[in-house]
């Protein structure tokens, strides 16, 4: 008898080896090699999350400090820091509206040492608006937890006469290019909203940018601009001593310290509903128990009373989207801009 025939083929998934009947198989010393690495790297893999974490976590807030994400995660923080045993280094790195910081967080090793906090617009608008952006940040990044949020609210100058926002739309429509809105920078909810809400109803306001919140509400006083869509905290002052009218909260329910504030969905239009929200995220490809860990602490504080109580003090409120919910949130957002700014022909200023 001649020898036995060995029937060879390639082992799928590692180019080069073969195969030796059904009970082993003979290897190129390149495959082996290759085969070593990976499973050392799954080792490796599963050890680094195990141990995680073994050193301070460092999270990049976009934005110039004493901002409202550092104010949101700092309000948070100290709880989870005794949880995990580990202290968090907010980085702030501010800069091409919030481009810089972001991308150093995409750029950085997924190993749950770099978070970012980013808000709507970092997550669901830049994507839209900046043609050279070079990255989609909801597949760059893998969501931790969905933080708070700070429902919009349709505020009016001294000079507009009309009681609701019906009424608004009815004169703007009848008025359409004359009157102004003002919102803080291109491509902010705050704008975005103004914009939605004049092609939701068909009147064409002008769009006045302001560089900060304190030129904004000066506007609305000296009726330069007629409406803004901010959050309520950047009124509240003028709101409370009647020099600024609020005629809808864009919420889907009455906002506790408007109790008699109607919603956009008691006013005739619920699509308006907007609000400015921040998430915690991780780079893409950082481990599942990484992110699980995180986004379990981070849930279990939203859920803290005195976590709840300190958030509505900074004017935010608690999201209450589980992580298994937030990629749907975060497209149907994204989707949600995407025709707002495609429609409008928005580009960042």
């Amino acid at each position: 008898m001649g020898q036995p025939h060995h029937r060879i083929g390639t082992i799928r998934g590692l180019p080069g080896a073969q195969r030796e009947g059904n009970t082993g198989f003979l290897a190129t010393p390149g495959a082996e090699i290759a085969f070593a690495a990976l499973i050392l790297m799954a080792l490796a893999s599963a050890v680094g999350a195990q141990e995680w974490p073994a050193k301070p976590i460092r999270v990049v807030v976009p934005f110039a400090a004493g901002s409202v994400a550092e104010a949101i995660f700092r309000t948070m923080s100290p709880g989870i820091e005794a949880k995990l045993g580990q202290r968090f280094l907010v980085d702030n790195r501010p800069g091409a509206d919030a481009v810089i910081g972001t991308e150093n967080v995409m750029r950085s090793t997924p190993d749950g040492y770099s978070l970012l906090i980013g808000s709507t617009s970092v997550f669901a608008v830049k994507q839209h608006m900046i043609r050279d952006l070079g990255f989609d940040p909801l597949t760059a990044f893998e969501p931790v937890s969905l933080l708070a949020e700070a429902s919009l609210i349709a505020v009016v100058s001294p000079g507009v006469q009309s009681k609701s926002l019906k009424e608004l739309s009815d004169f703007l429509r009848a008025n359409s290019g004359r009157y102004n809105f003002g919102a803080q920078g291109a491509g902010s909810p705050t704008h975005l909203t103004g914009v939605f809400f004049s092609q939701q109803t068909g009147n064409s306001m002008v769009y006045v940018p302001y560089k900060g919140t304190p030129e904004l509400v000066r506007a609305l006083l000296t009726d330069d601009i007629q409406i803004a869509f901010p959050t309520l905290t950047a009124v509240a002052g003028q709101v409370r001593a009647g020099k600024l009218r609020v005629l809808a909260a864009m919420t889907n329910k009455r906002l506790d310290e408007l109790p008699e504030v109607p919603t956009t969905v008691e006013s005739g239009f619920p699509q308006l509903a907007a609000s400015n929200w921040w998430m915690l995220a991780a780079p893409a490809r950082t481990p599942a128990p990484i992110i699980q860990r995180l986004a379990a602490e981070f849930r279990s504080a939203l859920a803290d009373p005195e976590v709840r109580r300190r958030l509505a003090a900074v004017g935010q409120t608690p999201m209450d989207i589980s992580p298994a919910d937030t990629p749907a949130f975060l497209q149907a957002e994204s989707a949600r801009y995407k025709t707002i700014v495609e429609r409008g022909g928005v580009t960042r200023e």
